[in-house]
């Protein structure tokens, strides 16, 4: 499991392509390697991972087709920055709110507005997912925990503050880029629960 709260950022240090089959390395900054086991999970743009291995500031990653299809990992490319969480242990703060770092959907941002030290960012949302998204809920982008804004028509808003600006590829981020979105399991559950009573009553 993870927060949501970003540690920092890594870069991708090499790719391996094959068929439906992709090996990440990444370069985590200095101070985020200790007590790292194979067999570990991290979560890169939100989407949990196992290490494969290691070695001095690198982590290995493979990754296959469902991640590949589902996830914004298949677009990087060597020098690509990209969030990274380790999972949560017990006794951690929770900051953000649990995430399970399975990615839903893909997202595209469509709008940045930068009013003097403010950054509001719009995403366009496929409609399966919309109804999960509401208006001072919880979303899940790039592993990032951030709290909904504003919801109108098929977008919705995040208002970021300088330090996640600072510590996510969020302070790059450009219209059209790929954003990596798992929906609050909470709301989930509860919107799923009511569709299901409320079509039971429709058929009683």
């Amino acid at each position: 499991m993870f927060t949501g709260i970003v540690q920092g950022k890594a870069t991708v240090s090499s790719l391996q392509r094959k068929a439906d089959f992709m090996r990440l390395s990444l370069t985590l900054p200095e101070g985020h390697m200790e007590n790292l086991q194979t067999g570990a999970s991290i979560a890169v743009n939100g989407t949990c991972l196992t290490v494969t291995g290691f070695d001095d500031q690198q982590v290995h990653f493979d990754l296959i087709m469902e991640t590949l299809k589902v996830t914004n990992l298949g677009q990087l490319a060597p020098g690509s920055v990209v969030n990274f969480e380790r999972a949560a242990r017990f006794g951690d703060e929770i900051g953000g709110h649990m995430l399970s770092g399975h990615v839903h959907d893909q997202i595209s941002v469509v709008e940045i507005e930068r009013p003097d030290n403010n950054c509001i960012i719009w995403f366009e949302v496929s409609p399966q997912w919309l109804k999960y998204i509401l208006p001072k809920g919880f979303v899940a982008l790039n592993g990032a925990s951030l709290t909904i804004g504003e919801v109108k028509d098929s977008r919705f808003n995040v208002y970021l503050i300088p330090e996640t600006l600072a510590q996510t590829t969020f302070g790059d981020a450009e219209p059209g880029l790929k954003i990596n979105l798992e929906v609050d399991p909470h709301t989930q559950a509860v919107v799923d629960t009511v569709e299901r009573y409320m079509a039971n009553q429709t058929r009683a």
